[in-house]
């Protein structure tokens, strides 16, 4: 009676529950590093984001001072804005002869970029 009782019972056996947790650890394994990857990516671009989305308002602001019939304008940073969206901010502005180089803080992060000046062609 007892071995009739024994056989009814179901569940998994410890092979099957330690084969689960292998095939979960290999997952594992591969997966997170993979997570970091695409953070790191996904941080790049949106830094990315905000140097094209300056480099729109640089544009704007020269095409606005052209039609305005200004020739030669000047670029300060009050002129395109110093948010670039809720996580960043523009901390330097440097103005040159052929280029602007300005400051990405995102993240606690800080990164430069240059974009070229528009010229009137």
């Amino acid at each position: 009676m007892l071995r009739k009782n024994l056989k009814k019972q179901k569940g998994f056996t410890l092979v099957e529950i330690i084969a689960v947790l292998v095939i979960i650890g290999i997952l594992a394994a591969v997966a997170v590093p993979k997570y970091f990857d695409m953070q790191a990516t996904a941080k790049q671009k949106a830094i990315d984001g905000a140097v094209a989305e300056m480099k729109a308002r640089v544009n704007q602001y020269f095409a606005k001072q052209l039609l305005a019939g200004v020739t030669n304008p000047t670029y300060a940073l009050t002129d395109v804005g110093t948010d670039v969206g809720p996580d960043f901010a523009i901390s330097a502005w440097t103005v040159g002869t052929t280029d602007i180089t300005f400051t990405v803080d995102y993240d606690g992060t800080t990164y430069s970029a240059t974009i070229t000046k528009p010229t009137r062609g």
